[in-house]
This record gives structure tokens, C-alpha cells and sequence, in this order.
């Protein structure tokens, strides 16, 4: 039998290829039979549950859910259940996202959000794992297996995953994930030439942050870590109003700056604020948005940037002599108590 040498990246390549469809097809998923068992208008409040690239996510959806449902979605920090004694969760609901389903905090999150009279909502991608056996509903992602050590069609099959949740909370929300997905598959038909001004400013980069606002701080928090696994690149995401305090200071140094704009009217005047800034101040700056603005939420815009984005990391990688697909010090999944 002939071996064939794996190429680098060839996973990664593959996996951000297919990210588009599984986006359309996770994100208008009907799951209102799977919640009906629930009156999910009691439910005063959601906790997400997460780690890496899921809690970008997590980030992402949160700002989605507060701005449809009117009520308060944070972040809980899986130690709370997992090494605390927990807290009460009675009338609440935890959303545990996770590509593999097995890391034991969360799993032990899940299990002590019930047994403290929450309800829990997982958004997994293998069937059958540890974390959907504890959740009450699951929402599959149904993005496939993913080879790659940096998670792409996986996070944004997450995100489609969220908004189909959220269809199943708010049936008015529906007509905003039906066009998303229409919108997602044109966006798959596009040729991004201008990005190539991305990559070779991160090729030059030694020191990157990534600027958003709203659901675009998700998608910011997602960049600068796939920066970090697949680069080595030192990349830092921020709020663009709370960049502006003391980290637009280290802009008097080598910087460059990737705005992420996700079209929302309310972000705008902070994020002009924040280019305004850091461009007098002598940084390199590059403001990034999805060319389909008028006709989707600001999730699916936030992972309309991560698919432009993610094969600008991907190359850039290749161009610096790293194989993104295995970063040295990483494993595709990541056990943690």
C-alpha cells in the first residue's frame, strides 16, 4: 500500500470549506418539539457554560439572546459546579457549549445545574457524550467530524446552532435565520482578494489586538485565540469601548489592530471611536465586515467575519512554516476539571 504524506493544514483547508453549509443547515433547524416540555417563559435568566472557542461562542449568542428575549445571559465559570459547591439555579437555565461534549467540568456544570433545579440546554457536537446524557435538550451542531486542532466549522455551526435555539424561544426570530442562510451560502461563493492586505500585515505582526463590539467582541475573543494556536501569534481581543482605557497605550508601540464591524447601528459610533484612536495614535489598522449586512442578525454576521477569517489565519500559518492542523503544544480535545 502507497502512503500518502499529509500536507499541512490540509484539515483545517477542508474543515473552513465546509463550514458555510453546515452554518445553513444547523441554523434553521426546527427544535421547538424538543422544548415543548418546558415553559421556557418562567426561565428568569441563562447561564453559558464554555471553554476556548466555544466561550467566544458563548460570548457571541449571549449578546443575541439579551437583545430578543429581554432577559439577562452571563457567563458561568464551570469551577462553580465543578470544584464549589455550586450555586441556586431555580428558575435559570445553563447553556453548556462544547465541540466534544467530554471535558469533566462541564460535564459536572451540567449535572449540578440540574440537581440545583436548573434546566441545561447543550449545543454539542458528538452524539451521545457525557455533557448531552446530563443536558435536559440538546441542540445537535451537526458540523461532523472535525480533524483539525483549531475548531472552524464546529464555532460556526455553534453559532447556527444558538440561532436555532433561539427560533424554537422566539418564533419571530425565525425570519432573521432563514436569511442568514441564504446569505451564509452566498458568502461561500466569494472571492475575498482584499484579505491578502490581512495577511501580510500579520505576517509582519509581533503584537495584534482584535477589536469588536457586541456580538463582534465574540468574534474578536475567537480571531485572537485562533491567532495564538495557529500563529503563535501574541493577540489580544477587547471591547472597543474598553480598549480605549489603558490597553490603547501599547498603540505607542509596534501594534496592529483588525476591527471587526457586524454591522450593528449601536456599535458604530464606538467602533469609529476606537479606529479614530488608535490611528492617531500611529497602529496599523484594518476594519473588517461582512458585505451582506442588511440582511441577518449580528451573530450571523459575526460568523460570516470567522469564515473570511479563518483562511487568512490558515495561510498566514503556512506562510510562517507552522502546521496549523497540529499546533505543538495542543490536542484537539482539551480535559479540564
Amino acid at each position: 500500500m502507497i502512503a500518502f504524506q499529509k500536507k499541512p493544514g490540509q484539515f483545517m483547508a477542508a474543515e473552513i470549506l465546509e463550514a458555510p453549509e453546515v452554518f445553513a443547515t444547523t441554523a434553521i433547524a426546527d427544535h421547538s418539539p424538543a422544548l415543548s416540555s418546558t415553559d421556557w417563559s418562567k426561565t428568569r435568566a441563562f447561564y453559558t457554560i464554555a471553554r476556548g472557542s466555544s466561550d467566544a461562542v458563548a460570548n457571541i449568542l449571549s449578546y443575541l439572546f439579551m437583545s430578543r428575549l429581554h432577559k439577562p445571559v452571563t457567563s458561568l465559570p464551570p469551577s462553580i459546579f465543578s470544584i464549589y459547591q455550586g450555586i441556586r439555579m431555580d428558575n435559570t437555565a445553563g447553556l453548556v457549549i462544547s465541540q466534544s461534549g467530554t471535558s469533566d467540568d462541564l460535564v459536572a456544570c451540567a449535572k449540578g445545574i440540574r440537581k440545583a433545579k436548573g434546566k441545561v440546554i447543550a449545543l454539542t457536537n458528538q452524539p451521545a457524550s457525557p455533557v448531552e446524557d446530563a443536558a435536559d435538550v440538546t441542540i445537535p451542531i451537526n458540523a461532523g467530524v472535525e480533524r483539525a486542532v483549531p475548531a472552524t466549522k464546529s464555532v460556526i455551526g455553534s453559532i447556527a446552532a444558538g440561532m436555532s435555539l433561539l427560533s424554537a424561544l422566539d418564533p419571530a426570530y425565525r425570519d432573521f435565520a432563514e436569511n442568514a442562510s441564504v446569505s451564509m451560502r452566498r458568502l461561500a461563493q466569494t472571492d475575498f482578494a482584499e484579505l491578502e492586505e490581512l495577511r501580510f500585515a500579520l505576517q509582519r505582526a509581533h503584537h495584534v489586538y482584535v477589536v469588536g463590539r457586541g456580538a463582534g467582541f465574540g468574534a474578536a475573543q475567537e480571531v485572537a485565540l485562533k491567532l495564538k494556536e495557529t500563529i503563535a501569534l501574541h493577540a489580544e481581543a477587547y471591547s472597543a469601548s474598553e480598549v480605549l482605557h489603558g490597553p490603547l497605550q501599547l498603540a505607542t508601540n509596534s501594534l496592529f489592530v483588525l476591527l471587526l464591524d457586524t454591522g450593528e447601528p449601536e456599535s458604530q459610533a464606538s467602533l469609529d471611536k476606537a479606529e479614530l484612536k488608535f490611528r492617531a495614535a500611529g497602529a496599523d489598522v484594518l476594519r473588517l465586515a461582512p458585505p451582506y449586512e442588511a440582511l441577518f442578525c449580528p451573530a450571523a454576521a459575526a460568523a460570516m467575519l470567522l469564515y473570511m477569517l479563518y483562511p487568512v489565519v490558515l495561510n498566514t500559518a503556512l506562510d510562517l512554516g507552522h502546521d496549523p492542523d497540529n499546533p505543538s503544544t495542543l490536542s484537539k480535545v482539551t480535559r479540564t476539571s
